[in-house]
């Protein structure tokens, strides 16, 4: 479903404060799995999640199976803060499912950490989730007229007791996951542990991504968000889960099956740009080759003359050496990075959270004094955290700031996943480009094209969710996540199937 604005409105922007929220795309989690019957399931899991950590800070949790129930620990905090060796030495099994958060659809709070529990008659069944539904309204009211409490807010936990009802009506775990996936639309991948069994299965549409890996001597099977995940426990990466597919891994080995039939093919091109770690690989393609083809893209796209090329640490980084490859202009690491400042960094005060970014990024003067810099960034979303980096840079003594930014602009809010603001709390849905690089107080600003990013990467299909740059979705949205997430002045251009 494409929706544009109208050609003209009234509409004052007002910038919101970026230090109480991140003044960027946010990943909504990760998701891992182990099927090692005689391993220690939990601690590999455990392994896994720390590899995982970029995509979700606020919670983490494991539910292992261990033949006979369903043993769970998860709390708020890092992964390394949640376990230690008391609670991993209390989840003994050789099934195990992980799950670190980012809040995007239900808030958090405990109630809200996965893995979430779901009991169908007397067996438990535990499920995690990356992505989010965008129907589930309608389902949760279905639930309640089927007698089932739901003790959250999140999406995740619908689908949990979902899958319950419709395998009590279908008479197997398969059965209740293939209804599920006819009832609820939207992004997922999803790992779910039985006190038998691993399952893994993934939207029609492949939006949020999930790989399958085996380990050494026939040890076992792993599923993972990513596979730097895989490598995290020695792994070897065998495949993609398949849009719409179901994987089952028990004691009769790998089983799968098509759930429901793929659709439009819509992985979240941000996973390239920056969601992913660089040493991932998505689709066949290699996270950080990719970015350092964007780079040079943009040196392409958007040239400047300059003295030095500087990537805003870390996913600014590679595209920034590639940007220098391409343009002769000489990369330096003239921007360092605080790596023990996260997005949880209490903040107190106003004059605290406006400190936010010069605790987590420092520019060097020696290097970029009297230097005519060419920054290259990941996105720019609401401006205000660009704003202050050029505010520090000129500090520093740079002569000249030209932003170049290696994905499109951000026009559109994400519904399958990402935590993004309404479309008025979007720069570039509000600005032009010259009216944003005033505000952000550059010398030059310039993203880079659609096509451009597109052409960057060399996976293993063509086709991306690129709805945040286009507003092309390729899931039809509610009209309540609409008026919530769009500007007022918005009119339906064109549908499709």
């Amino acid at each position: 479903m494409i929706y544009m604005l109208q050609d003209s409105y009234h509409f004052q922007w007002q910038p919101c404060d970026s230090d109480a929220r991140p003044d960027r795309l946010e990943e909504a989690c990760a998701v891992f799995g182990v099927y090692a019957p005689g391993e220690d399931a939990a601690r590999l899991t455990c392994f896994g999640l720390q590899a995982l950590q970029h995509r979700g800070q606020e919670s983490a949790g494991i539910a292992v199976g261990n033949g006979e129930t369903i043993l769970i620990h998860k709390d708020l905090g890092l992964v390394d803060q949640v376990f230690d060796e008391e609670a991993l030495s209390h989840l003994n099994g050789g099934i195990a499912i992980g799950h670190t958060r980012y809040s995007t659809a239900g808030g958090g709070g405990w109630k809200e950490a996965q893995p979430h529990v779901s009991a169908i008659d007397d067996e438990l069944i535990a499920l995690a989730h990356n992505g989010t539904l965008v129907d589930t309204l309608p389902q949760r009211a279905w639930l309640a007229n089927e007698g089932v409490q739901l003790y959250g807010h999140t999406d995740s936990e619908v689908a949990a007791r979902t899958i319950g009802v419709d395998t009590r009506r279908t008479g197997h775990i398969r059965g209740g996951i293939r209804l599920m996936m006819q009832q609820l639309h939207g992004a997922y991948a999803i790992v779910l542990v039985t006190p038998i069994a691993l399952y893994a299965f993934r939207d029609a549409n492949g939006i949020r991504p999930l790989s399958l890996g085996q380990l050494p001597n026939d040890r076992g099977w792993v599923v993972s968000s990513e596979t730097c995940g895989l490598d995290a426990v020695g792994a070897e990466f065998v495949r993609d889960i398949e849009p719409g597919e179901i994987v089952k891994i028990s004691a009769k080995g790998l089983e799968s099956e098509q759930g429901i039939e793929p659709g439009r093919r819509a992985s979240c091109i941000f996973e390239y740009v920056y969601f992913a770690r660089p040493d991932s690989v998505i689709d066949g393609d290699v996270v950080y080759h990719a970015r350092r083809r964007m780079g040079r893209t943009l040196a392409l796209e958007a040239p400047i003359d300059a003295d030095l090329v500087l990537g805003v640490p870390d996913s600014g980084v590679p595209p920034a050496l590639g940007y220098a490859e391409e343009s002769g202009i000489p990369y330096i690491d003239g921007i360092v990075k605080n790596r023990y400042v996260g997005r949880t960094f209490i903040q107190p005060t106003q004059e605290m959270r406006q400190m936010g970014i010069r605790i987590k990024l420092n520019p060097l003067p020696s290097v970029i004094r009297g230097k005519r810099l060419v920054v290259i960034d990941d996105s720019i979303v609401r401006g205000n955290t660009s704003k202050k980096l050029v505010e520090m840079l000129r500090e520093a003594g740079a002569a000249e700031v030209h932003l170049r930014i290696v994905s499109p602009e951000v026009m559109w809010p994400c519904f399958f996943g990402i935590d993004t603001d309404t479309q008025d709390q979007l720069i570039s849905a509000n600005m032009t480009l010259d009216e944003a690089c005033r505000y952000i107080g550059c010398d030059s600003l310039a993203f880079i094209s659609l096509k451009g990013l597109h052409d960057s990467i060399h996976s293993d299909h063509a086709g991306y969710c690129d709805a945040c740059f286009s507003g092309d979705y390729p899931v039809a949205i509610p009209e309540s996540l609409q008026r919530k997430g769009f500007l007022k002045y918005i009119k339906k251009e064109a549908d499709y199937e």
